[in-house]
């Protein structure tokens, strides 16, 4: 569903994805952008002051060895983005927050037809969120700056560092995907006066 402004938020849900304390376990490697949470931290105020509507998303790894399954320490939402109380908050257990829960029921039942997709890992659950919910039909704002990505190497043994992986990440969602921008670009819309 693309808008004639593809910056209009008259009817859009910011999106906060897997911002978890396992983000930060030693165990995974560098990362590029290490001010994508306080970036996402300061977007959420904004959304919030705003009085439009959002979803926290939490990752329950199925995977047993995973930092990011329920009751480990890296289970949690980090503190700076931690939903408050009566906010809307779900559980995925896969890469797209979409699969296997009622998010997409949540937002068509609250009107919206935009959603600004933020959190971790830009390449990973950020990514496939945005393209499916191009897929289903929302208008997908990606602001690059309230994401990041880790070093990973691929299928043959070449490493790839985040950085590299990020922009190959925004590259994808630019050509097809959704419009890349800014944390300051979106709170600059919210800013703007609802159109008619």
């Amino acid at each position: 569903m693309q808008q004639d402004n593809p910056m209009s938020l008259d009817h859009a849900a910011l999106l906060v994805i897997d911002v978890q304390l396992g983000m930060d376990d030693p165990s995974r490697p560098g990362r590029n952008n290490p001010d994508a949470e306080a970036n996402i931290s300061r977007l959420l105020a904004a959304w919030r002051a705003s009085g439009k509507y959002l979803v926290h998303v939490q990752h329950d790894s199925l995977n047993p060895e995973s930092v990011f399954v329920n009751g480990k320490p890296g289970f949690p939402i980090k503190a700076e983005v931690a939903p408050l109380p009566g906010e809307p908050w779900i559980v995925k257990n896969h890469h797209s927050a979409f699969a296997g829960t009622a998010l997409e029921q949540m937002l068509r039942a609250e009107g919206i037809d935009t959603v600004v997709v933020t959190g971790l890992v830009a390449n990973h659950c950020v990514e496939t969120t945005a393209r499916v919910a191009n897929n289903l039909g929302f208008t997908v704002l990606f602001p690059r700056d309230a994401t990041a990505s880790w070093d990973d190497t691929s299928f043959d043994g070449t490493t790839f560092d985040a950085e590299t992986i990020y922009q190959i990440t925004l590259m994808n969602i630019h050509v097809e995907f959704g419009t890349v921008t800014t944390v300051d670009e979106v709170i600059a819309a919210l800013r703007q006066p609802a159109t008619v």
